[in-house]
């Protein structure tokens, strides 16, 4: 099997295109280039430790306090700090989800780690059980939405009611919302607003994904804890956020209709490649992000990447078992080029079943951990 933990991992071979990495399709802007190249020039000097100008454009972008920001080395950064900082001695995490929540408790020496798993024969989509499991003895929560690496979102009152359930048990919500806003309507599925009523809520967001700029590596957490976002700031080496990152997230900010021009051409995106795949018999979920998530044959990342592509093998994430996938959802020549790829793969295959779900549908508590 050709697992990767991460997608984006294009340093293994010769690949012509990577569907295994979420960012949006339009690219960075060219604004973002121009930051970057300005910081060529301003290379000599020392980033702002505070990343002022940044928190000034978040502030007026996301209409809250600058001092609820917190910047760094993307979101992946700050999730390790959050853990590193609160040392939590339990801790829960909705499954399936990104491994850097459990990579981050488990280096944080979190004692005992909790899962609660959302069901492949509920579709993967978190229920009200959820709330069993958020108990006064948890420290911290965390959940992401919309959903890695199954793009599903969870109803919006329920998430409102895991927040306030946390907020009166004493229970930190984590909650990572880096593909939010590639959504069509992203104002309807976050939490922001929850903030300033409750600061047992954390949010954390990516440049990442949302402006294409991976390699710059920029993210933050939003919190109305003026103490928790202190006691992760200690955790953080003083100046970890460069100044291309900085410049490059205050252009970004700047930018006018890109991420709107992007969650249209993701929705037309995400239903092409949705028809395509299903009419080749993978079996799909109602993913809302740009990616799908879907079910085939275990080597099917492995017989991809021979012909040049890369797609995001699943079947090593807990919670999950071989045979998932997920796919990045780009422009149209590009995706065309997934899709032949694929009936290709299918073409190779001798026989007609070999897309078809094993007897008694994959049994999810057999193979599904």
């Amino acid at each position: 099997m050709l697992y990767q933990e991460h997608g984006g991992e294009i340093y293994t071979g010769d690949y012509r295109l990577d569907f295994s990495a979420n960012l949006n399709p339009l690219g960075m802007p060219d604004s973002v280039k121009a930051a970057v190249r300005q910081a060529s020039e301003l290379a000599d000097r020392y980033p702002d430790a505070q990343c002022r100008e940044l928190k000034r454009a978040l502030s007026e972008v996301c209409r809250l306090p600058e001092e609820y920001f917190l910047c760094g080395n993307g979101a992946a950064e700050l999730i390790m700090a959050s853990a590193q900082a609160l040392k939590p001695r339990r801790a829960l995490i909705a499954l399936p989800a990104f491994s850097e929540y459990e990579r981050a408790l488990k280096s944080a020496g979190c004692a005992e780690i909790r899962y609660y798993s959302c069901l492949r024969s509920r579709g993967f989509r978190i229920g009200e059980d959820i709330l069993d499991y958020i108990s006064p003895d948890i420290d911290m929560v965390f959940l992401c939405n919309p959903a890695n690496p199954t793009g599903l979102l969870t109803d919006h009152e329920l998430l409102r009611k895991i927040a306030e359930y946390c907020r009166e048990k004493g229970v930190l919500l984590v909650l990572d919302e880096c593909f939010n806003a590639l959504l069509q309507d992203p104002a309807q599925a976050t939490l922001l607003k929850e903030l300033p009523e409750n600061p047992k809520l954390m949010i954390l967001r990516a440049f990442t994904k949302s402006y294409a700029m991976a390699g710059l590596r920029l993210g933050y957490a939003v919190s109305s804890c003026r103490e928790l976002l202190l006691r992760i700031r200690a955790g953080l080496q003083t100046w970890n956020v460069s100044l291309p990152a900085q410049l490059a997230g205050i252009a970004a900010l700047k930018e006018r209709g890109y991420l709107e021009r992007a969650g249209k051409l993701i929705c037309t995106e995400r239903l092409f490649l949705r028809e395509k795949l299903s009419a080749m018999g993978f079996l799909l979920y109602d993913s809302q992000a740009n990616y799908l998530f879907f079910e085939g044959p275990e080597d099917l990342a492995e017989r991809c990447a021979e012909k040049g592509i890369l797609i995001r093998d699943c079947g090593s994430c807990r919670g999950l078992a071989p045979g998932c996938f997920r796919i990045a959802v780009k422009r149209r020549e590009e995706n065309e080029a997934l899709c032949a790829c694929l009936e290709a793969v299918i073409r190779e295959d001798k026989t007609p079943s070999a897309f078809e779900l094993p007897a008694e549908g994959r049994a999810q508590e057999r193979q599904f951990r």
